[in-house]
């Protein structure tokens, strides 16, 4: 390719034009490297180099110190489209201001997470904002709005939505299957991301690690048939770190690598994160791919033409940064305006449970606050690190003052002893004491200091080192040295106390005491080996010594004296963000930790005026607090300000508002298992659920009353209905309320959602003061996906419109008759079955890819059933069954179909055989054997086979 002159920033060229230029001059090589994540410069046309990915999911992360907001599913719990979008815009700015002293800092940022909370096992709970896809879309579109910013051309931020599509599991999430029926997925995973999407304020999204319907993700057809409908503009689809290779490795979708990236090119992906920062190995296979005759220019062009349209978004081609409008770089980073936005934050996020008159706290009271959470202020895998930091206790103090304040932790304070001696933590210098690790683009990628004496063990037991020791659950536990410090692995095996806090990609603090003779061996969860005691210090190997754990005192003794001396009794209990629940890792219970459960117990048994505070990143079941406790609250890790917020809604000066964003269930029963996708078959979410919750969706307590009345519904155009009540604060004092607006289709001749919600805000209102709330309803919410037709359809008939605080609690309600389409058979004889469009499946079903590149089948053991379908009036006579694979088709009142074995899963044949049926029917038909089912085709009585 000959040289060309460069294009210069400064250039003339509108930034379209500069994007058509660009793609002109820059080479084939210099195209393909693009598609890398860490994509380089190219000098001789002035193009900067450029990373997709910068997270941001509250708050700017892993690039070091920034605004740390609540956990995402803790802005969800407040309910607040408003308050999310300033915060949006608070993080793009901060972005901004960071990258100014910092170009690693990117501006696509890989955010907001819009994966529905569908099962609160999901090790990633706290990434998601509800499990209900109109909540969640309309946050999600507040939060993008914010980091797009108001600029009339350019976007201070570029947000992608994460993860594309049906993703709500940790256990084996490369290699899973997520069996998603078309109504699940047209009513309720899409949804999630089509709203954000169609409001213009997305980048793009990222695919997500698992397989939907037999698929990866990476290569899901989806992408084009879905998510590139719904805007006219160009969407940038960045892949997951290492999925382009897990289609080859775990996977094994292709043979090849080469074939891999270009079925990922073709689907849609634009932007390869793989290898971290060397893009060798996935420019080389694309470039092969190309050789190879598998992807054309064309298939790179419109990827590469993605990427630039965004840097174009971002500013990098206008003549001066849009955003830098004075001479202070850092006036958008840490500012007071910031600090005040995530103490807000902080305090809408928290949910009053239950009150039986406990709070709010009289001005005076005596406080004993115990418990794990009582003086943390934890962050997650995605949290910036904290500028500042408040505790519960930390709040508490500064509100009520220390002197009525007293606090015990909860924790075992035990000794280790072997035959050996007793296990001792050196002394540490104070030049070597822990530091934080600071920023890095992947923080997977800091190692555990080595620079540390490690652990020993000395013949004296006045040398031994007492270690707080805590059990966080499902047996996994830490040990802390007196001064704070963790005991941790590094790569070179030695125990050490040097972690500030259990963290990393595999958390190197964490151990399981699995008992053994006299004694336990303590087993590294990290490395699953065992710490041994070596001549240089103790040491984890394949064997381990045994220890006996000396217990100097119990947590719970120190929790029975602090509680016995105060007023009230303020428990503190949750989970660590790092431990029993993150990235890669699902919780396997709802039940609190065991240890912790005590500590509640423990303190209501010396003071009955105890409240449990659950501060965590996903639910619990505590059926047991709620009847003995007279309060309990929750909030998620609540970021730098947490501990204030919860100071301040225990004394009453602000009243608490959040709202819960998903089901809080009683028991683990309640649960299906975690990758059962069909919230429809299996009843899950407040959307179907027919159990009784703990707490149900959209529940939380004020210190205030409200009443609901005046309710007016209304239909102003053929497109809407307007939904109008009054809200009244009858309390004493000013307080937050949540009025939410359900649906629910009467008499519906398909399964429908118990009630679905539709609309909902956030007020403040002060004693006495009423407040007119309308909501404007789109007639298309009352439908459902018509899988017959294939279709959205809005069904003739009745429909009830329910006003109240939660979804349990409906204050008003009025029934409403639409007209809309109506009930139809399936056309069977002349347009067949897709196999996938069942109405209901019963065993052991899945839906797999037809094909690598489009179409469903079934497969499984089990029956599918399809409701009124249409078999003519002369009636049929014959069924063709498209099949692969080896196994039974039975069909109920008509032939057993033995499909011998095809050649393999996409080696399809049709099989025919004799079957009679008139007129409108139900059908069902069992598979068992492994067969995949794609179609059912019928041939009308006297037209032969």
């Amino acid at each position: 390719m000959t040289e060309r002159s460069a294009l210069h920033p400064g250039s003339a060229a509108p930034d379209g034009k500069r994007v058509d230029e660009l793609l002109a001059r820059l080479s084939l090589d210099e195209r393909i490297a693009l598609l890398h994540q860490f994509a380089p410069a190219v000098p001789r046309l002035d193009l900067a180099a450029f990373r997709t990915g910068q997270e941001a999911l509250h708050g700017v992360a892993w690039m070091g110190e920034a605004t740390v907001f609540p956990q995402a599913v803790g802005l969800g719990a407040t309910w607040n489209d408003e308050l999310l979008h300033r915060i949006g815009t608070a993080v793009s700015a901060e972005a901004r201001a960071m990258r100014r002293r910092d170009d690693r800092v990117g501006l696509n940022v890989w955010a907001p997470v819009v994966n529905l909370l569908r099962n609160p096992l999901w090790g990633r709970n706290e990434e998601g904002y509800a499990e209900d896809p109109h909540l969640t879309a309309a946050i999600a579109t507040a939060y993008t709005r914010g980091l797009r910013g108001d600029h009339p051309e350019y976007w201070r931020t570029a947000p992608v939505l994460k993860h594309w599509l049906a993703h709500n599991n940790e256990t084996d999430r490369d290699t899973s299957n997520a069996s998603v029926r078309p109504r699940v997925l047209h009513e309720y995973d899409l949804r999630a991301f089509k709203r954000p999407v169609e409001a213009g304020a997305v980048a793009g999204v990222m695919p997500a690690y698992n397989l939907v319907n037999g698929r990866p993700n990476h290569v899901s057809p989806y992408l084009r048939e879905q998510l590139r409908t719904w805007t006219d503009q160009d969407l940038l689809v960045c892949s997951d770190a290492g999925a382009p290779s897990n289609l080859v490795d775990s996977e094994h979708c292709f043979a090849t690598h080469e074939e891999a990236v270009a079925a990922a090119l073709r689907a849609g992906v634009d932007s390869f994160t793989d290898h971290g920062t060397d893009s060798s190995t996935i420019v080389g296979r694309l470039r092969r791919a190309y050789d190879q005759g598998l992807i054309s220019e064309a298939d790179i062009d419109a990827a590469v033409r993605r990427q630039l349209e965004v840097r174009a978004r971002l500013g990098e081609f206008a003549d001066a940064d849009p955003f830098d409008q004075d001479q202070d770089r850092d006036r958008d980073f840490d500012t007071d305006a910031h600090r005040a936005l995530a103490q807000e934050a902080a305090e809408q996020a928290i949910v009053l449970l239950k009150n039986d008159g406990l709070l709010p706290l009289a001005e005076h009271t005596r406080i004993a606050v115990v418990g794990l959470l009582a003086d943390e202020c934890l962050t997650d895998w995605y949290s910036g690190t904290l500028i500042r930091r408040s505790t519960p206790l930390d709040g508490l103090r500064e509100r009520f003052g220390a002197e009525r304040v007293t606090y015990a932790e909860g924790v075992d304070r035990v000794r280790l002893r072997c035959a050996e001696g007793w296990v001792c933590v050196p002394e540490v210098r104070d030049e070597q004491a822990p530091k934080a690790s600071g920023a890095a683009l992947d923080p997977a990628l800091i190692a555990g200091r080595t620079d540390l004496p490690p652990l020993h063990v000395s013949p004296s037991a006045d040398e031994a080192t007492e270690l707080a020791l805590v059990d966080w659950g499902s047996g996994v536990c830490t040990l802390r040295a007196p001064d704070g410090r963790y005991l941790s692995v590094a790569d070179d095996g030695y125990v050490r106390a040097s972690a500030e806090r259990p963290g990393g990609w595999v958390v190197q603090e964490t151990y399981t005491l699995e008992p053994h003779g006299n004694g336990h061996l303590l087993r590294h969860a990290g490395t699953g080996r065992y710490v041994s005691v070596a001549a240089d210090g103790l040491k984890v190997a394949d064997q381990g010594t045994v220890f006996e754990v000396d217990v100097v005192e119990r947590g719970a003794d120190a929790v029975a004296r602090a509680a016995a001396d105060a007023d009230v009794v303020l428990v503190f209990a949750g989970n660590d963000p790092h431990i029993n629940g993150r990235e890669t890792e699902d919780r396997t219970t709802l039940e609190l930790p065991p240890q912790q459960e005590e500590l509640w117990r423990t303190a209501r048994a010396a003071n009955p005026r105890t409240a449990l505070a659950l501060v965590s990143s996903y639910p619990y079941a505590v059926p047991d607090a709620d009847t003995e406790l007279p309060a309990l609250l929750w909030t998620a890790h609540g970021g730098q300000s947490a501990g204030r917020a919860l100071a301040r809604v225990l004394a009453g000066d602000v009243s608490p508002a959040g709202r819960l964003p998903q089901t809080w269930y009683a028991a683990d029963t309640d649960l299906p298992g975690l990758l059962d996708y069909d919230i429809i078959g299996s009843r899950q979410t407040y959307l179907y659920f027919e159990g009784t919750p703990l707490y149900p969706f959209g529940h939380g307590l004020s210190y205030a009353r409200f009443t609901y009345d005046a309710l007016f519904v209304s239909c102003p155009d053929d497109l809407t209905v307007e939904v109008t009540f009054t809200v009244t604060n009858t309390g004493s004092r000013t307080a937050g309320e949540v009025p939410q607006l359900y649906l629910r289709a009467v008499d519906a001749a398909v399964p429908r959602p118990r009630r679905q919600l539709v609309g909902y805000r956030r007020l403040t209102l002060g004693a006495g003061a009423s407040e007119r709330v309308t909501f404007r309803v789109p007639v298309a919410e009352f439908g459902h996906w018509d899988v017959a037709r294939g279709r959205w359809s809005v069904a003739e008939g009745a429909y009830e419109l329910l006003v109240g605080a939660s979804s349990a609690d409906i204050r008003l309600a009025e029934t409403l008759r639409m007209d809309g389409d109506a009930p139809t058979p399936r056309p069977a004889l002349t347009e067949g079955l897709a196999a996938a469009t069942h109405d209901e499946q019963h065993g052991d079903i899945e839906i797999v890819d037809r094909t690598k590149t489009h179409g469903d089948a079934v497969t499984g053991t089990g029956e599918l059933r399809y409701r009124d379908c249409d078999f003519g009036t002369e009636g049929v006579s014959t069924v063709r069954l498209d099949v692969a694979g080896e196994g039974i088709v039975d069909l109920a009142d008509g032939p057993r179909v033995e499909v011998p074995a095809t050649g393999g899963p996409y080696d399809y044949v049709t099989v025919d055989a004799p079957f009679a049926a008139t007129g409108v029917r139900d059908l069902r038909v069992r598979l068992g054997g492994g067969v995949r089912l794609a179609r059912i085709n019928f041939a009308e009585r006297g037209t032969g086979a």
